[in-house]
């Protein structure tokens, strides 16, 4: 069967992960990125890692090369799909300036880890990624 596994990762380390994904509380990046070798060694195909940018929560060099380091071990199956933070209402993140999210991209590109950088559309009209969520009047 012919399909593509995509995985929410938007943090390098269980710290970050938790914080901005609680679900890393009960299976942390361990067992995950175990899970993922498995998958590439019985599928041998490409994982792409979904990793929001959020200014000040997982956007640093020091995020970008510890990014590196948890998946250069799948050389080139893996592949991380950056997408810059669609400001939300109520939600209190701002996205990363561009020039930051090209330096953490150069970081991933000088470890010879995959990486493209997602063009953001419809923040004009709150249809983003991350921007899609029920809306309560008052």
């Amino acid at each position: 069967m012919q399909v593509e596994l995509s995985i929410s990762l938007h943090g390098p380390d269980d710290k970050t992960r938790s914080r901005l994904m609680p679900i890393n509380k009960k299976y942390p990046l361990s067992e995950l990125i175990g899970a993922c070798g498995e998958y590439i060694n019985k599928t041998n195909r490409q994982i792409t890692f979904e990793y929001v940018l959020i200014k000040g929560q997982n956007d640093s060099a020091g995020n970008a090369k510890a990014l590196e380091g948890l998946l250069k071990d799948m050389g080139s199956l893996a592949k991380v799909n950056l997408i810059t933070f669609n400001a939300v209402n109520g939600f209190g993140f701002v996205a990363p300036q561009p020039g930051a999210v090209k330096d953490f991209k150069a970081v991933l590109d000088k470890g010879k880890i995959m990486s493209t950088i997602r063009v953001s559309r419809g923040t004009d009209i709150d249809a983003a990624c991350g921007q899609l969520r029920l809306r309560h009047e008052k």
